[in-house]
């Protein structure tokens, strides 16, 4: 059973407020991961978790379905806050493979740095990640929003079907290869494109958009230092004259 305690510097009364209030928190010395989660899918709307000593253990906060917010102080393992639903998950530290995964809606925040296929297949969301992220990220994203602080790696954006992600950092080789029609945002270089993206224009649409996207992961970039990238749509339907592409 998952073990709750009140935060050790509240004074009493102030924990007894946020009581009320419906805050908690969650030791993983002394609660296994499967506990967590089951405590976490019995949460209800409005609730506070943190949870502490995170150890880098793996699939934490998994599949939350009510508006919570919840904090893992440390780093976090593999698909952390997966197939994420509702309410908002935040990591104070790194987080490995597969981070919030299949994400539906709500916000997951890295405030260190994420391993490869950060918020892969996610179909909606958002998902702010302050440092680099690894290859493959966003890799058949099918709507969720990504902003990435720093830079990320090869193969990013693969077979990305909708949803924005924006890099302010630097991308790795074969960016948005085989790209449908997400949109791609660059402030840094792009070390190659991959098959079927393109550079495109960025119209005022566009630089709203971004603005928009920036204020919500709590950046202040200049939207007109980036550079926009999409589908060419010349491999929307097989040919064979396109097979060397594919």
């Amino acid at each position: 059973m998952v073990t709750l305690t009140a935060p050790e510097t509240l004074t009493p009364a102030a924990a007894q407020q946020i009581a009320v209030v419906d805050s908690f928190s969650v030791d993983l010395n002394d609660s296994p991961v499967r506990d967590l989660n089951q405590a976490l899918h019995n949460a209800i709307d409005g609730q506070v978790w943190t949870v502490a000593n995170p150890g880098g253990k793996h699939s934490l906060a998994v599949g939350i379905d009510a508006d919570i917010s919840v904090t893992i102080k440390g780093h976090a393992g593999y698909y952390a806050a997966g197939m994420h639903q509702k309410g908002e998950v935040t990591i104070t530290g790194n987080a490995g493979v597969g981070l919030a995964e299949n994400i539906m809606s709500g916000k997951v925040h890295v405030r260190g740095d994420t391993s490869q296929s950060a918020a892969a297949t996610g179909h909606g969301g958002l998902v702010v990640i302050d440092g680099n992220a690894g290859a493959r990220c966003g890799i058949s994203m099918k709507g969720v929003d990504i902003v990435v602080g720093g830079n990320i790696g090869h193969m990013s954006a693969f077979m990305a079907q909708a949803g924005r992600l924006v890099v302010c950092g630097d991308a790795g080789d074969a960016l948005g290869d085989s790209i449908y029609e997400a949109r791609i945002y660059v402030k840094g270089t792009v070390a190659s494109l991959g098959a079927d993206c393109i550079e495109k224009p960025m119209e005022a649409e566009h630089l709203e958009e971004l603005e928009g996207l920036l204020t919500a992961a709590g950046r202040t970039d200049n939207p007109a230092d980036f550079k926009r990238y999409g589908s060419a749509r010349n491999l929307y339907h097989f040919s064979v004259h396109n097979s060397a592409s594919y």
